[in-house]
């Protein structure tokens, strides 16, 4: 392997990193020593030529994504080792728990150290996003070190990264199986049994972090009437059934996702699911219907990818909210996230307290969610902390 090209950076850009922070911004960078292409692992230094750290190169806003803060080779144990922390970290939360849960997210980019890489576990089959083309241009050594790691807990790899690359490499790459081959894998979690579709589903088939959060939501279901919006394949629906719910209503403009809601409440529940799934855009469902629920998930796709359409992104949580809170029965609870990475904890909780005040009700917290143990976010990489969640109280 070649010696990696070195990146200088401007007088005073160099203080995120002497902070750990593992993004080096294009507008930092002072000299480029060599042409890079993307994917190519670079060294950076400050401008007093201070080693710095080494990582992958892309032409973009993020121009180098840190790797490591020393200096060392990045190789086949390089990965190896980083993956095997992982595997010890979910060890310590009882991850997986092949009699409650098998259904888990094992690198959590930037939270796990191998920024540019999201690999989830579905009971034995590894899906990989690459959100990076340098971490995919090392698959083939993450993929070996998945095999060293987990041994007898892999039956599959699949590459699902056409749609996370950079837009560039659209139709340069396709999802494909890197080792097995395709399973109809049914996953536990908490209990719960869930049919996943990793090759057709959003993400890489399931939205794995808000697992604790569905178990919270079950927590608060006995006999009340339930809506979850943008309820995807009924993942906080079969919680509050679990939980004693006294009806369930789904609803996601995906009618195949409606579909697999019917399907994982059958699965779960047989003939007893009280479950309705409706296929219907969320916002019109609030305005058309009138049912008194009394809990309510508002967990709608990101509103916002970045930050040039925050307010826009802004509106749109206050006008769901604002609905929700208007239409829910007395005593009510709702679950209300959003998973914007631009979306701060105090930009969403600012946007719930305007939605609220506009109502006129009273309203409480009872309280703030966020993502799982199994995505970490690094203290040095705020931005890794996406999920933002509150749980109201509205009397």
């Amino acid at each position: 392997m070649k010696d990696p090209v070195r990146i200088v950076l401007r007088s005073g850009k160099d203080q995120s990193l002497r902070r750990y922070h593992p993004w080096v911004f294009s507008g930092a960078i002072k000299k480029i020593y060599g042409e890079p292409a993307d994917g190519d692992l670079v060294k950076v230094y400050s401008n007093q030529d201070e080693f710095l750290g080494i990582g992958h190169y892309q032409d973009g806003s993020i121009a180098v994504r840190i790797l490591t803060f020393r200096e060392e080779n990045i190789h086949e144990e390089f990965y190896l080792e980083r993956i095997r922390e992982a595997v010890l970290a979910r060890a310590q939360i009882g991850l997986p728990d092949d009699r409650g849960t098998n259904v888990f997210r094992l690198v959590n980019a930037e939270g796990d150290g191998l920024p540019g890489l999201i690999m989830d576990y579905y009971n034995g089959t590894f899906v990989l996003q690459f959100h990076s083309i340098g971490m995919h241009r090392h698959r083939e050594l993450l993929v070996k070190g998945v095999q060293e790691a987990l041994k007898n807990r892999l039956t599959a790899i699949y590459d699902k990264s056409a749609a996370t690359l950079p837009s560039r490499y659209a139709n340069k790459y396709k999802n494909e199986y890197l080792f097995g081959g395709p399973e109809q894998t049914l996953v536990l979690e908490n209990g719960n049994q869930f049919q996943i579709n990793w090759e057709k589903g959003q993400k890489t088939g399931f939205f794995i972090d808000q697992r604790e959060n569905r178990k919270l939501l079950g927590e608060y279901s006995a006999g009340r009437k339930v809506l979850n919006l943008f309820g995807y394949t009924g993942g906080f629906s079969v919680y509050a059934r679990r939980g004693g719910a006294e009806l369930v209503h789904t609803v996601d403009s995906s009618s195949h996702a409606i579909d697999m809601a019917n399907q994982n409440m059958k699965l779960n529940f047989k003939e007893e699911a009280r479950h309705e799934g409706i296929s219907a855009d969320a916002f019109e469902f609030l305005a058309e219907h009138n049912e008194a629920y009394d809990l309510m998930v508002l967990d709608p796709p990101a509103f916002a990818k970045h930050h040039h359409v925050l307010n826009n992104a802004l509106q749109g949580y206050k006008r769901l909210n604002a609905r929700a809170i208007e239409s829910i029965g007395p005593g009510g609870v709702i679950f209300t996230f959003s998973c914007s990475q631009a979306v701060s904890r105090e930009h969403f909780r600012k946007t719930v307290f305007v939605a609220a005040a506009n109502t006129g009700r009273r309203v409480r917290i009872l309280h703030q969610l966020g993502q799982p143990m199994d995505h970490p976010v690094s203290i040095y990489h705020p931005e890794g902390e996406y999920l933002k969640g509150l749980v109201l109280l509205v009397d």
